[in-house]
């Protein structure tokens, strides 16, 4: 029979036990809470480097713009240094003497004319007349070359995109020459809501005369509805869509070019001093 002192010393093993349990439960405790907040650790690491290293991306993105021309301005017909001239319309004609052009949707239309049809012609005599508050400009239009950019310079004018527009830019200095139109927003940035490729850039200059789109965005493919007129040789790389020559109407220009530009974006360019506005375009086929 167990004695008292016996009885004593058991139950000091059992509450020894007892503790010795305790110790070990909460000593597993730790050590799994441990592993946990190194392993929520090494998450929150690994979401700093991704997050870093996402933003240091973008930043590097961002660091790259499209190049300007030579007279830089937000309004300018922008270039990329990495333009490819489309093919030569020609070598795509059909039998029927039209080529397929690809117009995409592309930001918000200054005015809602819609998309011109997919199909245009190569053959015919094309002639553009401008009408001024400062005189007229008439042009022959290139449709053999630039079958596409005619197109839809043909379609926006029988839609009266260009009716009541302002020409937003004039350069006067460095080299570039010419007067910017086509924006009905008369911010430089907008267009008809759509855009498309560049042509008939293989050999490319810009003498007196020339009538070429301005590549809004900096992209080969971001023609839309701004052109320009140069009115004094201008030398610039071949980014820049010609689709027209001036046949009458270049003392108009040269007359707009002498009033000068009021340096908003530079010297020798920004606005014309002298307000310019295209009362209207029409384009006859013969």
């Amino acid at each position: 029979m167990a004695t008292k002192k016996d009885r004593q010393r058991q139950l000091a093993r059992e509450r020894h036990h007892r503790r010795l349990a305790r110790e070990a439960e909460r000593q597993a405790r730790t050590r799994q809470l441990t592993r946990w907040v190194s392993a929520g650790a090494v998450v929150v690491v690994l979401a700093v480097v991704v997050t870093l290293t996402a933003l240091h991306l973008n930043n590097s993105s961002a660091a790259s713009p499209a190049h300007s021309p030579s007279a830089s301005a937000s309004a300018s017909p922008s270039a990329s240094p990495t333009a490819s001239p489309s093919p030569t319309a020609s070598e795509s004609v059909s039998a029927s003497g039209t080529v397929q052009c690809t117009y995409t949707k592309a930001g918000k239309a200054a005015r809602n004319v819609g998309t011109p049809p997919a199909t245009a012609s190569v053959r015919g005599h094309y002639q553009a007349t401008i009408t001024t508050n400062r005189g007229t400009i008439v042009i022959d239009l290139l449709a053999a070359k630039a079958p596409c950019t005619v197109h839809s310079f043909a379609y926006l004018a029988a839609k009266k995109f260009f009716n009541r527009t302002p020409c937003q830019r004039l350069t006067t200095s460095n080299g570039v020459y010419v007067l910017q139109c086509g924006d009905p927003t008369g911010t430089g940035s907008g267009g008809p809501g759509y855009e498309f490729a560049n042509e008939n850039l293989t050999g490319a200059t810009y003498p007196a005369g020339t009538v070429a789109m301005a590549n809004v965005t900096g992209e080969p493919s971001s023609n839309g509805s701004q052109f320009f007129m140069v009115y004094k040789d201008t030398a610039e790389p071949p980014d820049y869509t010609p689709f027209g020559t001036i046949v009458s109407g270049l003392n108009v220009l040269r007359g707009i070019a002498k009033a000068g530009s009021d340096n908003s974006s530079g010297p020798g360019d920004g606005h014309p001093k002298e307000k310019v506005t295209i009362e209207s375009v029409v384009v006859k086929k013969t």
